[in-house]
């Protein structure tokens, strides 16, 4: 009966707030709009067609909230008013009331609120789709942020997605790209996310390790958890004072390099991704502040962890190769790292792929960000994709979606950033830090524990190897020493480098020594 349920609410909101009209309306036909208009007859829309869109959406729950958000950000593909009542779901959805959020903190920390703090602001400071923020101060001074979870979130969730996994069915079965585009294992992916951000006590843990991260790059600022009052349903962290970054003449007005933040941005973010793989998914403009102290002025404060994206090394590598081979043009090494990856069937002509891509992509070099468009460029992609059979990658979806929303703040902030020029460097650096010395010593430092476990057991495997004569014992034995042989190579290689080295700058000293006392 909930399966039957959700669909009809969610035509009913759609119906009771015209939302039938404003699709039939975008599509810019002149029998739709009739349409539209007959379809409106007998119902009063007379809020603006913004409001009643915003309005829906908080009405349908937090899936739509979400999206909402993500279409905040995208100005550049939504009309003005509608961009302004949708920014309004970063952090003013309607909360729920004080007294049942001081019950629930109550119940999660298990005594009294006056036990724990010695300030507790009733009114929330902040209400999103799935928590709300109230201020407070803990008995020994510390002003801190209390996030505490919506009541009964999880039903409505597991409907939606209950819904979600039925119409990604439909598409495998029904639509010839379905299967490609792998539907069930992104609303699995997304499912994980989703139920995840449910867990508060794992986003203070994700908050805590973008805060490791973050600590050496001096450009972003992450709140400090308080373990001792954290639980999965109310999260206690530092209490972080900055203006939000939508508040841009406040943050001019204040002196706030506006272009150095929209730079700063880009490099947190790629920083985030290639280097750590282990990225703040939730990246609109209400989550994210900008610090006026003047000790940490002009750097970014970050705030809700519940979604965060995971990169493999594997994953990275690639995405990375690609991204270095598009800022150089090199559109055949796109196309080979396309197929080495398994994303596109191996027989797959290159040239051919090589040409598609650099359909798509020739035109955006050399452009500000304010010309430049990531959605038409994935919809561009996703054309091509079609024609060559690419695989969606569903650990990507979340990567794709911070993608836009990064270059949907940078638009607000600098429309005149080159997102090229800024990234490029930071890519190739750090390239150069995975393929270089720098890198092959940072792998040996990894692998050392595994040869110094692996090493002192090889006697002991020979011996049982010429007992026993297993074949699976041989073949493990010449693994081990095929192992062995490629470290010693290498090593050797590392040691005839570094005396090469050393015997070159000998030379070189006895060349100026001499050159100085006049023999040559």
């Amino acid at each position: 009966m909930r399966a039957l349920f959700r669909p009809a609410f969610i035509g009913l909101i759609a119906l009771r707030y015209g939302l039938d009209g404003l699709f039939l309306d975008s599509l810019r036909r002149p029998g739709l709009s009739a349409l539209a208009r007959v379809l409106s007859f007998g119902r009063r829309l007379n809020a603006p067609r913004g409001q009643r869109l915003r309005m829906a959406l908080e009405r349908l729950g937090p899936i739509f909230v979400k999206f909402g958000q993500m279409l905040s950000t995208r100005r550049d593909l939504l009309p003005a008013d509608v961009a302004d009542e949708l920014a309004k779901l970063q952090d003013r959805v309607p909360p729920f009331p004080s007294s049942e959020s001081i019950k629930l903190v109550e119940k999660a920390l298990g005594r009294p609120i006056a036990a724990v703090f010695k300030q507790f602001d009733a009114d929330p400071i902040a209400s999103a789709s799935v928590a709300q923020v109230h201020f407070a101060v803990l008995h020994d001074g510390r002003e801190v942020a209390v996030k505490v979870l919506r009541p009964g979130m999880l039903n409505i969730i597991d409907d939606d997605l209950a819904l979600m996994r039925t119409l990604a069915g439909w598409v495998e079965r029904i639509w010839a790209d379905g299967r490609r585009l792998k539907p069930r294992e992104v609303v699995a992916e997304f499912d994980k996310h989703l139920h995840d951000e449910l867990d508060l006590v794992r986003e203070a843990a994700n908050a805590a390790q973008l805060r490791r991260n973050m600590q050496g790059l001096d450009l972003v600022l992450v709140p400090e958890m308080i373990w001792d009052y954290c639980t999965s349903t109310v999260m206690v962290m530092e209490r972080m004072k900055g203006v939000p970054i939508s508040q841009m003449q406040r943050l001019r007005e204040a002196g706030v390099d506006i272009k150095k933040l929209a730079r700063d941005g880009v490099t947190i973010f790629f920083t985030q991704v290639f280097r750590d793989g282990f990225f703040h998914a939730d990246m609109h403009p209400g989550n994210i502040q900008v610090s006026l102290d003047p000790v940490t002025f002009g750097r970014y404060i970050a705030l809700d962890f519940g979604i965060i994206g995971t990169l493999t090394e594997v994953d990275k590598d690639y995405l990375a190769q690609n991204f270095v081979a598009f800022f150089h043009r090199d559109y055949k090494r796109v196309a080979e790292l396309h197929i080495e990856s398994g994303w596109v069937p191996a027989n797959t002509r290159i040239d051919e792929l090589e040409g598609a891509v650099r359909t798509v992509c020739e035109p955006y070099f050399d452009r500000p960000i304010k010309e430049i468009s990531l959605g038409q460029v994935l919809l561009r992609l996703f054309q091509i994709s079609r024609r060559f059979n690419v695989e969606i990658q569903p650990q990507l979806v979340l990567l794709q979606k911070t993608l836009l929303n990064v270059e949907g703040l940078g638009r607000e902030l600098d429309p005149d950033l080159d997102l090229w020029s800024t990234a490029k460097p930071f890519l190739e650096r750090w390239m150069h830090e995975q393929v270089g010395i720098r890198g092959l010593f940072e792998r040996f430092k990894r692998e050392a524990p595994r040869y110094a476990k692996l090493l002192p057991e090889l006697p002991r495997l020979v011996h049982r190897n010429l007992q026993q004569g297993d074949a699976g014992l041989r073949r493990d034995l010449q693994a081990i020493l095929l192992e062995q042989r490629r470290t010693n190579r290498t090593l050797s290689a590392m040691l005839w480098v570094g005396f090469g080295f050393v015997m070159g700058l000998v030379a070189a000293q006895f060349v100026a020594r001499m050159h100085t006392l006049g023999w040559f």
